[in-house]
């Protein structure tokens, strides 16, 4: 089937999101634009960023801010160019799941966790990522906090509550049932009140302590008009970067947030190393997407800290096709996410709600990483959004993806045979003056060559 052909029923292909929110109003995602007249733009350092999760419970035996700062230098080196820390602050003790409980159970929202150290020490680590070149973002959670957390008893009026005046556990919008994260209680965004005491606290930490930004947590199931009060506010302060882990596409369109998960195209790719789906459904997915949206990007990814400890790893679930996806991931329009350990590499589960080391050693994927990280770098064809380029399909095979990018005369070629067999992918476009970016040699095929790829097997090819 030609690519063409394959756009033209793209429409009809629609894969699930992983929790997508309600529409809230009756324009179209890509009629929905920002008016305020605050400049929301992506800040300069993101247009070519790399973003890199920490999991700092368990990056290092210790887990704490001291112990994290001799790999700061590491990761700059690596070509990182923002750091993501799960959520820093104090964790519940009431209700708390496991021994240590979830980060995402917040019990103060304007302190760090002690058992990862003081603020001084934060501070210390946020001034060394900073003249290392690079950026820190924290994890914000704002759909809910924990029950330790003093505005439980300061403000009940700010917390959702049954019709006894109970405060409750977060509740799943799509079957009125609890999510079952009984560790936390729900936030009531009703309350004006509420509102605005949390963009208070995320002004602080940007203020006081100096952060580039956040990721907002469970961002779709809080309500757009907050996001809309919250970005005018926090963009008017200051250049900062925004993620949501949702995939709701005026998220974006609103200017709201720079960048969303890519969770549809994470399960198709799982989909895709099952044999359960191939390249023509990435082709199909990309139409779509293009459908929704207009601003920003997706943060593309083969885990993360819940795909880790509840999915599995890249290798349970991807198998040898891991490096694979990652080199997908690290080409394809969007900005990659590396998660903590996957330089070692990491072939365990983390452990969400105890300690559990990642035990760095060998770094034995730190030079793939590296040399993908750099060719993003230099290479305008793969910088993130509007400021890369286009990927345009090269050929046809339902096993092999292969496209070019190209941006103000820089170009990128890539062909990855997403299967477990050998395969020949047919070039349909004449591709000169790059080289391979692992072996150096330069790359020529014509239109109708036949290139054959062994199982798994990628080229990366680029022109600078």
């Amino acid at each position: 089937m030609r690519i063409t052909t394959l756009f033209f029923f793209c429409f009809l292909a629609l894969l699930s999101c992983k929790q997508e929110k309600p529409e809230t109003s009756g324009k179209s995602d890509k009629e929905k634009s920002i008016t305020s007249g605050i400049d929301k733009e992506l800040p300069d350092y993101a247009k070519n960023a790399t973003i890199y999760e920490v999991n700092l419970r368990q990056y290092t035996t210790e887990g704490t801010f001291n112990a994290f700062i001799p790999h700061i230098d590491r990761l700059s080196k690596m070509g990182v160019d923002i750091l993501w820390f799960m959520p820093i602050n104090p964790i519940s003790v009431k209700n708390r799941k496991g021994e240590l409980g979830s980060p995402y159970a917040v019990a103060d929202y304007k302190g760090v966790n002690p058992e990862y150290g003081t603020m001084a020490e934060f501070d210390l680590m946020v001034k060394t990522i900073h003249d290392a070149g690079m950026k820190i973002i924290i994890d914000w959670v704002p759909n809910h906090t924990g029950w330790d957390n003093p505005w439980i008893t300061e403000h009940p009026e700010w917390y959702t509550q049954d019709k006894d005046g109970n405060i409750i556990d977060p509740i799943d919008y799509n079957t009125g049932k609890s999510w079952g994260w009984t560790d936390v209680a729900d936030l009531n965004y009703d309350n004006k009140e509420m509102r605005e005491e949390m963009i208070n606290c995320l002004l602080w930490w940007v203020n006081e302590r100096n952060l580039d930004g956040f990721r907002m947590d469970v961002a779709h199931g809080v309500p757009d008009d907050f996001w809309d009060e919250c970005s005018d506010a926090l963009f008017t302060n200051s250049k900062i970067f925004m993620l949501s882990e949702g995939e709701v596409p005026n998220h974006r369109n609103n200017q709201n947030f720079h960048m969303d998960y890519g969770w549809s195209f994470h399960h198709l790719m799982n989909d895709i190393a099952k044999g359960e789906k191939n390249v023509n459904d990435i082709y199909a997915w990309k139409a779509e997407n293009d459908e929704k949206y207009n601003k920003g990007m997706h943060m593309n990814f083969t885990s993360n800290h819940d795909e880790n400890s509840w999915a599995g790893t890249e290798f349970e679930r991807m198998g040898n096709g891991h490096k694979a996806f990652a080199a997908l991931v690290q080409t394809f329009e969007g900005m990659p996410l590396i998660y903590s350990g996957q330089e070692e590499p990491l072939k365990k589960r983390l452990e969400f709600f105890v300690k559990d080391p990642i035990g760095f050693k060998d770094y034995s994927y730190a030079d793939f990483y590296t040399q993908l990280n750099d060719l993003k770098n230099r290479n305008k064809a793969l910088w993130n959004g509007e400021y890369g380029g286009k990927v345009q399909f090269i050929g046809e095979s339902e096993n092999i993806i292969g496209f070019q990018r190209e941006k103000d005369g820089d170009k990128v070629v890539v062909m990855i045979n997403l299967s477990d067999k050998p395969v020949e992918f047919n070039v349909i476009s004449h591709i000169d003056k790059v080289k391979d970016i692992f072996t150096g040699k330069s790359v020529h095929y014509h239109d109708g060559d036949k290139i054959p790829l062994k199982p798994w097997e990628y080229i990366i090819a680029s022109s600078n």
